[in-house]
């Protein structure tokens, strides 16, 4: 139906909050902003960024590549002409919508995108990388000072 879900967070990196970097709560809330809602087909990955203000006047740059993955039928069992099938998981009929966000006090958009794409790419294809070991490459690496040599 027509019905609208809420928003959780899967998995988070880092785990815990940095001492000078606290996750931004409801964060759930700015990445689908028409809705967490179903799809009966595939939609095309969407990025755009939401820039939050925290109490201390911080901005902090979300950007966030959305995408959408087969629900699967685990039930078992389809009523197909009259008669069940049973015991075989059927091809998915609904999309859910699934988020990667990254969070930054740095406006490097073209930059983020790059980064969820390449996240993007190593979940959907199955990549032999960790996402772990990757956002762990990403996360050290040295941004260049604005107006600063690539």
């Amino acid at each position: 139906g027509p019905s609208e879900g809420l928003g959780k967070i899967i998995q988070r990196f880092p785990q815990k909050d940095w001492e000078d970097t606290p996750f931004p709560q409801g964060i759930e809330l700015f990445c689908q902003p028409g809705g967490w809602q179903l799809s009966k087909e595939r939609k095309q990955p969407t990025f755009f960024v939401v820039v939050l203000t925290d109490i201390d006047s911080e901005r902090h740059y979300c950007s966030c590549l959305t995408f959408y993955e087969a629900e699967i039928n685990l039930q078992g069992t389809k009523e197909i002409e009259g008669e069940e099938e049973s015991g075989l998981i059927q091809p998915a009929e609904v999309f859910a919508p699934k988020s990667l966000v990254l969070v930054s006090r740095l406006d490097y958009p073209e930059i983020f995108r790059a980064c969820l794409g390449l996240i993007y790419t190593v979940y959907v294809d199955s990549l032999n990388v960790s996402l772990e070991t990757l956002i762990a490459n990403l996360c050290s690496c040295l941004v260049p000072a604005s107006g600063g040599s690539q």
